[in-house]
């Protein structure tokens, strides 16, 4: 392959060759590239192009150095772990996908107030008191790692005497809970991807450039007001989300 003539900056340029053959499956998954010599000669550019192009493709997490060793393709592994997001009831009991996880340290209980994101989806303004519990959990087959957020307005609280005495409740207790005060639930879920943190990278022990997965599940009361608010994060790389879905249902999830 002679120099190459796309427009853009160069560096550019030579990540979207190497993109392109990676995508073509010129380089396979776990694969080494070929070395900065060789691509200097092979696209007729300087060393710190080939350097910044590479920087590029190990950022949007396409490859991986190992310093002494040189770069390689990375694999996509298939996700280590479905985790189920629908609510079943048996009697009082709830259960949800991620009952059986283990903790990995004991949950943190606060008081915070909303804010301009999670304000909404409680149907709430910004600054209002809410208790707030943080759990780190495990799955013990797989080792994949997930942070579990309940945020808890004082109003729901409020409602059940229990669940102000112990806002740390799980998520299948505290269902059960509002389900005795005299609610009939239903589920609104929403899931969006984004990069992590470095708080977040660090728990859930996600490697460099990889996206956590973000489903924010709000809890609503028989007059469909939001009660509490859920948000689990789970590396891309290790898990997926999985959904049973019926025909008759309107929401996105609904206890059965």
């Amino acid at each position: 392959m002679g120099e190459i003539q796309r427009p853009g900056a160069l560096y550019q340029q030579v990540a979207a060759e190497i993109r392109s053959g990676i995508t073509a499956g010129e380089y396979k998954p776990g694969a080494l590239l070929p070395s900065e010599a060789q691509l200097i000669e092979r696209y007729s550019v300087s060393r710190p192009t080939v350097r910044k192009a590479i920087d590029a493709l190990r950022a949007e997490g396409l490859i991986e150095v190992i310093h002494g060793k040189g770069s390689y393709v990375r694999a996509v592994p298939a996700p280590a772990v479905d985790i189920e997001r629908t609510i079943t009831r048996s009697g009082e009991t709830f259960h949800t996908g991620h009952q059986d996880w283990q903790q990995v340290e004991a949950p943190t209980v606060y008081r915070t107030t909303t804010t301009a994101t999670t304000g909404p989806l409680l149907g709430l303004a910004e600054d209002e008191a809410l208790f707030a519990v943080d759990r780190l959990l495990r799955d013990p087959h797989s080792d994949t790692r997930a942070l579990h957020r309940v945020l808890i307005p004082f109003a729901t609280a409020d409602q059940a005497e229990e669940l102000a005495e112990a806002p740390d409740a799980e998520p299948g207790q505290i269902y059960a809970l509002l389900t005795a005060a005299g609610h009939k639930l239903t589920w609104d879920e929403t899931v969006s991807a984004r990069m992590p943190l470095p708080d977040e990278r660090d728990a859930l022990r996600v490697p460099d450039a990889t996206p956590i997965l973000l489903a924010s599940r709000v809890t609503l009361g028989t007059d469909q007001r939001p009660l509490i608010l859920e948000e689990l994060r789970t590396g891309a790389d290790r898990a997926q989300l999985a959904y049973h879905l019926t025909a008759d249902s309107p929401r996105a999830l609904h206890a059965v």
